[in-house]
Parts: C-alpha cells; sequence; structure tokens
C-alpha cells in the first residue's frame, strides 16, 4: 500500500474534479475520461459502544471511462477490539446527467449514482442496491450538494437516503465544510450524522481533509475522526 500511494502521488495530475472526501454523500461531478481519482483515508478513529476503532485504511477510486461517466470501487478496513472487520464494500456507476457550475457552464449540475451494496468480511452479510439523485452548484460564495435515493439493504428491506452539503468558496486557502446525513430504513432503525471538517487544496487536483463526524445510528452513537488525501492519475 506504500509503494502504491506512493507511486500515485509522484504521477498527480492535474484534474477539473476531486471525488468528494471525507463525507458520506457525493456531488454532481465525474472523473475526467481517462483519469483516476482515489480518496484514501490511511488512517482514521471511531468509538461507539463496540469501544474505540482504527480505520486502517479506507479507499475509494473512480475512474472516468467516457465523457461525463465514472465507476467507482470502494471498502473500509476497521480494527476493533474484537478483531478487524471489512464493510462499505460497493461498485458504483456514476454519471452526469446536466452539466452546470461544477462543469463551468451555467446553473445546477445534475446526476445519479447506482451502487451494487457487496458483503464485507465479519460485517455487512448479504448485498444490495442503490439508487442516489445528485444535484450541485458552485458560486462565488461556495457550494451545495443534496442526495436523495431509494435502497435495498443487504438484509432485503428498502429505505430511503438523504444527504446535503455545504462548502466554502472555491478560492480559499483552507475551505470549511458541513454536511448532515440521514438514512431511514423502513420497519427498522434510522440513522442521522452530523460532520464538520476542513479541505487543504494542494495543488490542482491533490486535496488533503479532516472532519469530525457525530451520528446516531439505531439510537447508538458512533464518533469518528477522518483524515486524508485525494489525488488524480492522468
Amino acid at each position: 500500500m506504500r509503494r502504491l500511494v506512493a507511486l500515485a502521488l509522484a504521477l498527480s495530475w492535474p484534474g477539473e474534479a476531486l471525488a468528494y472526501r471525507p463525507f458520506d454523500s457525493t456531488d454532481a461531478a465525474v472523473a475526467g475520461k481517462g483519469v483516476w481519482e482515489v480518496e484514501l483515508e490511511p488512517l482514521g478513529w471511531q468509538h461507539n459502544d463496540d469501544g474505540t476503532g482504527w480505520v486502517a485504511p479506507a479507499l475509494i477510486v473512480n475512474y472516468g471511462f467516457a465523457e461525463n461517466w465514472e465507476v467507482v470501487l470502494e471498502g473500509r478496513n476497521t480494527v476493533l477490539p474484537r478483531g478487524a472487520e471489512f464493510s462499505d464494500a460497493a461498485a458504483s456507476l456514476k454519471t452526469v446527467r446536466r452539466e452546470g457550475s461544477l462543469q463551468k457552464k451555467d446553473g445546477v449540475s445534475l446526476g445519479s449514482e447506482f451502487s451494487f451494496l457487496l458483503p464485507g468480511i465479519r460485517d455487512d452479510d448479504g448485498a444490495g442496491l442503490e439508487w442516489i439523485m445528485l444535484a450541485s452548484d458552485r458560486t462565488s460564495w461556495g457550494a451545495w450538494h443534496f442526495n436523495i435515493g431509494p435502497e435495498l439493504t443487504r438484509d432485503g428491506r428498502g429505505a430511503l437516503v438523504m444527504g446535503g452539503i455545504l462548502e466554502g468558496p472555491q478560492d480559499w486557502v483552507v475551505r470549511p465544510v458541513a454536511e448532515l446525513r440521514y438514512e431511514k430504513t423502513f420497519g427498522g432503525d434510522e440513522m442521522f450524522a452530523q460532520l464538520i471538517g476542513l479541505i487543504f487544496p494542494v495543488r490542482e487536483g491533490l486535496a488533503l481533509d479532516i472532519a469530525y463526524r457525530h451520528a446516531r445510528e439505531g439510537g447508538r452513537p458512533n464518533e469518528q475522526i477522518r483524515a486524508g488525501v485525494t489525488f488524480g492519475v492522468d
């Protein structure tokens, strides 16, 4: 992993869009055609009723295989007192349906993302589906992004997913960001999460981030500190 990250950083190339750390939601933009985008969290922290755990690592890889289309693979390895777990695994197809401000054109950018929710290891048994509608807009004061869509959970139940992101101006040296996220399983639990953080653009195609996330999942608290890097490889 260390060799892979070092090689990717050495090859990193300017790009118009970057994958969207440190959020659970996403934006209505995709990687450019022929460009790889990598979201890497080498080490994160979390605490819930099961104790303190370490995320080592979480990885999302995006590849722009056509104009306004990308494929996404992701997963998270968490080390807990009872052992390591691999979760949040998914394979997704994401597209921009209307080019807007995120593509340097007028108006709201619109997109969608269809995901296969894959089984994990010692967690996330079963498989599911998710289809999320995306809307984004960027102005001189900052940007907003909104996600909403249905989900078929890994245990075969229907659910609704909603998320909203606000971020500071693009030209600031450090950009403050915030997110609200809500997930409701019909006939089951609900999850509500709040995130605040900072994004540090190093240069075009390379950014660092750090964030604090507080969530209640089925009435149980879950605290996280996320820190990572996003970079593009042409």
